[in-house]
């Protein structure tokens, strides 16, 4: 199995681009592993090839070598933790595999690009968006950044639709946990909702159920949308807090 990983690592550390690289480490401030600058095109080819042959020998030589104790553990490369994540997007393998396969990785998510990324690529919730939203739902309830994380923009890449849309603005009302990473999915996927079930949307926003930064942070992403008119972003602005306060300005405090 480790072959497969070398000669994996090998094309990788060919495909490396400086420029990018520099770039990319900009994007993910305070990244715990080492970034090579492989663009995301080859990252979804490499990919792609292991699905067909060998995938899950690297995915289990990768999470060997992420579950060793320093000082003993072999150090892996953004890319290569990227790659596990996006690959389990990619094999062809049953829904109890594919849990297996996600349980395994997603304590090992460290930034938000490995989240988002891994996330796009798992189309397999809509085999099955029933089974995989209550699978969901068990990381709202995580104290871990990123796990949070990883559910909430499943959520919102997946989920924003008639039949879920009840069932996501209460997880995001729900959610509580101080880290910033969380705190801006929140945001994002509540502008998302806003965007395609304003009214719904609005009830929470007005509810005061939102902390101040990611109630804040709703508004802002709301009101840059291009699909929101401008008539309903002047009307967000009633919804605006004073600040230091959890209490929206209402119109008639102004």
């Amino acid at each position: 199995m480790e072959e497969i990983f070398e000669q994996v690592r090998t094309e990788l550390i060919e495909a490396a681009d400086e420029k990018y690289r520099a770039f990319n480490s900009s994007l993910i401030p305070g990244a715990s592993l080492p970034i090579l600058g492989v663009r995301m095109p080859k990252l979804r080819s490499i990919a792609k090839k292991l699905a067909k042959n060998h995938g899950l020998d690297y995915i289990h030589t990768a999470s060997e070598w992420a579950r060793q104790e320093q000082p003993f553990q072999k150090q892996l490369y953004f890319e290569e933790l990227l790659l596990h994540g996006i690959l389990i997007g990619y094999l062809e393998c049953d829904i109890a595999e594919r849990e297996q396969l996600l349980d395994a990785f997603i304590p090992q998510i460290n930034n938000w690009s490995v989240c988002d990324s891994s996330c796009v690529t798992y189309k397999f919730v809509k085999e099955d968006e029933e089974h995989w939203f209550s699978y969901l739902l068990q990381y709202t309830e995580s104290d871990r950044e990123y796990e949070l994380r990883f559910a909430v923009v499943m959520f919102l890449i997946y989920f924003i639709t008639e039949t879920y849309i009840d069932r996501i603005l209460e997880a995001m009302a729900a959610i509580s946990h101080e880290a910033y990473y969380v705190k801006m999915a929140v945001a994002w996927a509540i502008s998302m909702c806003y965007v395609k079930f304003p009214e719904k949307t609005w009830v929470l926003l007005e509810s005061d159920r939102l902390d101040d930064f990611t109630h804040r942070k709703s508004l802002q992403k709301i009101r840059e949308s291009f699909q929101v008119s401008k008539g309903e972003k002047d009307r967000l602005l009633t919804l605006r807090r004073d600040s230091g306060t959890t209490k929206r300005k209402r119109s008639s405090e102004k």
